[in-house]
């Protein structure tokens, strides 16, 4: 078996503007998002490190690396999943998120999953 038939991780997403942490007049605008890492494989696997690619509306790009997620390296199992939350400030009202998550294989082999881009927007910014 392949590693990407036995390691398959799903990522899913939601946004949230946090209006109170916001400042509307000229930015920041603050976003809390929450991510569910399930894995719908047949190995187990550790996340090691986090890499985002942050986008603004007026195409200002930010990247972001670091271990782990909100200070942990969660270990998940096949049918467990990890689910946490974090912020994103933005100097515009709208921007998006993408990156990567490195995993780690019982045997010591690494591989990337994928975060699909998502869009952070104020309420009735985008109509």
């Amino acid at each position: 078996m392949s590693t990407t038939q036995k390691y398959r991780f799903e990522v899913e997403v939601s946004t949230h503007f946090l209006e109170e942490q916001s400042d509307p007049e000229g930015g920041p605008f603050v976003f809390a998002y929450t991510i569910d890492i399930r894995n719908i494989g047949e190995g187990t696997a550790q996340l090691l490190r986090r890499h985002w690619v942050i986008t603004d509306a007026m195409n200002n790009v930010q990247e972001v690396r670091g271990d782990g997620v909100v200070g942990e390296q969660p270990v998940l199992r096949p049918g467990e999943t990890f689910q946490y939350t974090s912020g994103c400030p933005l100097p515009t009202s709208v921007g998006t998120m993408k990156g990567e998550y490195t995993f780690v294989t019982e045997d010591g082999d690494t591989f990337e999953v994928a975060i699909p881009e998502f869009l952070l927007s104020v309420p009735h910014a985008l109509h």
